[in-house]
This record gives structure tokens, sequence and C-alpha cells, in this order.
């Protein structure tokens, strides 16, 4: 070990708890010893010799929404020519399809809809679930957090109710996008009428309390500063302590500016430096979370890879269909083979795993688990 890396590195690599200002000052430190001491400590958590990713897809059912994101390019007003709908049928053919292909997640988002009564999406799922009932391997990561919070504001519902009654109805999980920064002095110069920070967080405590496992994320690479991007940790670490772990995984992804408002003022996306030195951060500021997904979504299938050696051991999912990010223009999508070749490559074995980080199959481990 390096006598002369910053404290906050001998510290993460002894296993500390890092505070606000040593983690911020890894902003500043060596990103090759950064790196090193992020895979060490990634490899603490993960001594398999293998890296895993997900089969799934990612259907946005509406790009109707009454939020006003200046980062999203996706979103449309109701009655503007190219706003639309799917109907469940619609949806459904989209499910049986990713099925077909092997998929064993369905990430399901949208917009906050004005005007789908709370039935429609409760509809929605007993649908999907009655045509992929249990112990088919097929589970429903949807609806994020701003959503949950639309639907509790306009049904007049408690968080629990919301929750409890799309658990019912056939969710499995809630993925944590719509994060962006958690920090209300960036959100409110991003966002207007969408969850604020206390919001999004109170309805990742509600998901824990009645039995839904979450995700969480970070938008980073706009108008933030380093100190708002380490609170944004921390706010996800006290409350992973606080909820006893119900996080599953936490996935960083640089904005991407292009046809966005918000890009006529930061027109250059974060390069590949700055997002691997935010993945190493994350690893290092958030120790009760076990697991950390590149994103090749977003940054391409190359600096996904080098984000295995930076603290990722997951490289997120095929995602068959995905829009909101396509929608800046930006579109990263591989074959299962591809991304096994990349985990391959990057040293490690691939293992295709179910939402709850459960190993699958893999050919290349010689095991097959039920």
């Amino acid at each position: 070990m390096n006598p002369s890396m910053p404290d906050a590195l001998h510290c993460a690599l002894d296993g500390k708890r890092l505070t606000e200002d040593e983690a911020l000052s890894l902003f500043d430190a060596d990103l090759a010893e950064l790196g090193f001491v992020a895979d060490q400590v990634c490899r603490r958590l993960h001594p398999e010799p293998h890296r895993t990713y997900v089969v799934d897809r990612n259907i946005n059912y509406s790009n109707v929404c009454a939020a006003d994101c200046t980062f999203c390019a996706f979103y449309r007003k109701a009655g503007d020519p190219d706003a639309y709908l799917l109907t469940h049928e619609e949806i459904l053919r989209k499910v049986d399809e990713a099925a077909a292909l092997g998929a064993t997640q369905i990430l399901m988002q949208g917009g906050l809809h004005p005007y789908l009564p709370f039935e429609w999406y409760e509809d929605l799922l007993r649908t999907i679930k009655s045509r992929y009932p249990p112990p088919t391997p097929l589970h429903l990561h949807s609806f994020s957090p701003p959503e949950i919070w639309h639907f509790h504001e306009k049904f007049d519902l408690p968080l629990t109710e919301v929750l409890g009654r799309l658990r019912a109805a056939g969710l499995d999980s809630l993925p944590g996008g719509g994060a962006e920064i958690l920090d209300d002095e960036v959100r409110k110069q991003i966002i207007r009428g969408k969850a604020t920070t206390e919001q999004w967080l109170a309805v990742m405590r509600a998901a824990a309390a009645v039995g839904l496992p979450t995700t969480a994320t970070m938008m980073f690479g706009h108008l933030e500063t380093h100190r708002h991007r380490i609170r944004h940790l921390l706010h996800l670490r006290d409350l992973q302590d606080e909820i006893g772990g119900n996080f599953t995984a936490f996935i960083p992804w640089a904005f991407q500016p292009h046809n966005t408002v918000l890009g006529r003022t930061v027109p250059f996306a974060a390069g590949a430096t700055e997002y691997l030195r935010m993945v190493a951060i994350s690893r290092l500021t958030l120790d009760n979370f076990r697991n950390l997904q590149g994103s090749f979504t977003t940054q391409g299938l190359k600096l996904g890879q080098m984000s295995l050696a930076y603290g990722a051991n997951d490289l997120s999912g095929t995602f068959i269909e995905e829009n909101v990010v396509s929608a800046t223009g930006v579109s990263f999508r591989i074959q299962e083979e591809e991304l096994r070749r990349a985990i391959r490559d990057a040293g490690f074995l691939p293992a295709k795993r179910d939402t709850y980080y459960r190993i699958l199959d893999s050919p290349d481990l010689a095991v097959t688990v039920a």
C-alpha cells in the first residue's frame, strides 16, 4: 500500500466509513490509486470469479408527463402530436417478446400521467402476472419513486397503501429512477413538479416498510457540485442503514445533454475519467451497498467494461428496449453474448442473474441454479 495515498483511501482500504469531507477529497485523488482501492473493496465484497448482468426490457408505457425536467428529452405534454400511451395489450406483447428472448426482469416506467386512474396501473400488473404467474422467473421491477409520489398525491392515498396495492397486484420491486441529485439546491434548478429529495427518500422508506426491494441511482455531470454528489451518496447510505439494506444496488450515470433544455447550459457529457472516478467514489462511500452497476447504456460498452475495475460488480442489463436515454440520441443496445464477452475480456466469468442478484445460469461457471 502506498503510504503517500490520501488518508481517505487508507480509511476505505481499512474498511472505515468515510466522512463527507473524506469522500469529497477523493475527487482530488490520483485516478489510478482511487481505482485500485475501489477494486480492492469490491473484491472483498465479491471475491467470486464472476461479474453479473440481467436480461431485461425497459418498457416506457407513456411519455406523457405533468412535470418539467430540463434534462429530459423523452417527456411530452398531453395533447402533443407525439404523446403516446400504450394499451395493456401492447405492453403485454412487449413482455411476451422479452420473455421469448430470455428476459427475467421487466422495467416499466413512464411520465407522471395526469389522467390515468390508479386502477389502470393495478390492472396492468395483474394482466402481466396472470400471463406469467410465479414461479415463472419474470420479475416486475417498475414505477420510479416520482411516479409513486405522483400516485400518492393524485389519488390521495398513503404511500404504504399505494405501494401495498401495487405489490398485491404483482409489483415485485421498485427501481431507483428519478433521484437525479438528491439535493434540493440542484433539484429546484432542473426539476419542476416532481418529487423533492425528502419525498424520494420517503417513497423508498415506505417501499421497505411494505417489503418491496429497491435500487438507487444518480444522474451527475450537470449543475451539481462535487459536494452535492457526496451529499446524495450520504442520503442513500443513511437511509440504507435505516431500512436494513433494502437497496439492492446503486447505479450512477452521466447526464446526456443532447435534445434537452439543460443541454443548452451543459452541452457536454461527463467524460470517461469523470465517470470512472464517480463509480469508484460511490463504491468507497456506499459501504452498506453490496452491488454497484456499471452503466453501459449511457457510457458505452467499453467504459461500462472498465467500470468493473473501478468498483462495479455488475454490468446492468441487456436492455432489449430503452427509450428515455435514447431520446437524447445516445443509444447503446447489445446482444447478451456481447455483454458476456465484455465481462470475459475484463478478466471475469460472466453470470446471468435475477433482480435479487441470484445466479440463474453461467456456462462459464458450469452451474445452473433453479
